[in-house]
């Protein structure tokens, strides 16, 4: 907590380099259990992915065991029953056959009770949504790593891919190792947070953009200080952002859900939670130092770093973590003096004395 505060008001640095280590060793922990999960376990898809058959029975004192009790003597114990609220049941079945689902929802109706809500998906509307959510996936891929390839440069691009591919790994691992529904309401908040984690890598990225063009040719910090600097500069605004983002997604999950009973509503609020705290966490430990490892292995950036390290070696200066005011006073050294009009500024004449001065002196006035 004070090391949050210290930061929030600018009175301490992070040394967020010396962390990109632990965090390399935990997102690779945590993407290894969600592909291993996803592996061995798959992922629950939804009725729109599936296709199926969705029964929703109005059953106010029928318990899990009770359904699929019934569901066995009706032969189709492989169907999914959720409990909806306190007074209904959710029965998802595999069956395509029309025949076959009436037959099940009459059994349904006559053991359990009314079945309020029936919906009929076939396995052709299944695989185009499954086609059209990986070619938005694709589509959006391709057109953010143009943009920032061109409006930054390629190596950021890369940085970024690979922090929106890491957040898309763990949410979905998430989904995979809980037993989450996936639908297409999934799908958006998954689109969201891509969207989410890559305004604040971007905010990263043109923050040391900033620094490295007015700190660079100063050729006294490597870039993974310049890096380091930025993020210093940003980190708070990116933790305030999560705030107050998942403020409204957790009470969107604790009215939505847990309230009111809406499943749609859970399984957005779920995706997006995960994403906002991923998305945040990626920016600052994923991104930034895959760019930082990228640029100091560039000719430039390895020679600066030479002359750096040579430097705190004649010195006795070991690993340096660049305080705000120091980069500031640098900073404002290499920036030249401006004029309010644009122009180089003008130095004011020494002020002279009255004796040196061409004016003379006013005279005094006589006494009477």
């Amino acid at each position: 907590m004070k090391m949050l505060s210290g930061l929030y008001s600018g009175e301490s640095a992070l040394d967020f380099p010396r962390m990109w280590r632990r965090a390399a060793i935990g997102s690779a922990a945590a993407v290894f259990v969600g592909l291993l999960s996803f592996v061995v376990l798959g992922l629950n898809l939804g009725l729109d992915f599936e296709g199926g058959t969705s029964y929703e029975v109005q059953a106010p004192e029928a318990s899990v065991a009770d359904v699929r009790s019934v569901l066995a003597d009706l032969d189709a114990t492989d169907a999914r029953v959720q409990l909806v609220g306190d007074d209904r049941v959710l029965v998802r079945s595999d069956v395509q056959d029309p025949a076959r689902a009436a037959e099940l929802r009459e059994g349904l109706e006559a053991e359990l009770g009314e079945v309020i809500a029936f919906e009929q998906v076939g396995p052709t509307w299944g695989d185009e949504v499954t086609d059209k959510a990986v070619t938005a996936l694709l589509v959006f891929f391709v057109v953010v790593a143009l943009y920032i390839a061109v409006r930054l440069e390629w190596k950021m691009a890369v940085g970024a891919l690979v922090a929106v591919a890491h957040d898309i790994v763990l949410s979905v691992g998430v989904y995979s190792v809980f037993r989450f529904e996936i639908t297409p309401a999934t799908v958006i908040a998954f689109l969201t947070i891509m969207g989410y984690s890559l305004y604040d890598t971007i905010v990263v990225y043109d923050k040391v953009r900033e620094i490295v063009g007015r700190l660079g040719p100063t050729e006294r910090y490597t870039y993974r200080e310049l890096m380091n600097l930025a993020l210093n500069r940003v980190a708070m605004r990116s933790i305030n952002t999560s705030i107050t983002s998942a403020i409204p997604v957790v009470s969107m999950l604790l009215v939505g859900s847990v309230i009111m009973g809406a499943a749609t509503l859970r399984e957005f609020a779920v995706a997006l939670l995960v994403g906002i705290v991923v998305g945040s966490y990626s920016s600052l430990f994923v991104a930034s130092a895959l760019v930082a490892r990228m640029k100091e292995r560039e000719d430039r950036w390895r020679r600066i770093g030479e002359k750096v390290r040579s430097r705190a070696d004649s010195g006795g200066i070991g690993t340096r973590v660049i305080d705000r005011s120091e980069a500031a006073l640098t900073e404002a050294r290499s920036t030249k003096r401006r004029s309010p009009g644009g122009g180089p500024a003008r130095r004011r004449p020494p002020m002279s004395s009255a004796g040196t001065s061409g004016v003379p002196p006013r005279p005094r006035k006589k006494k009477r």
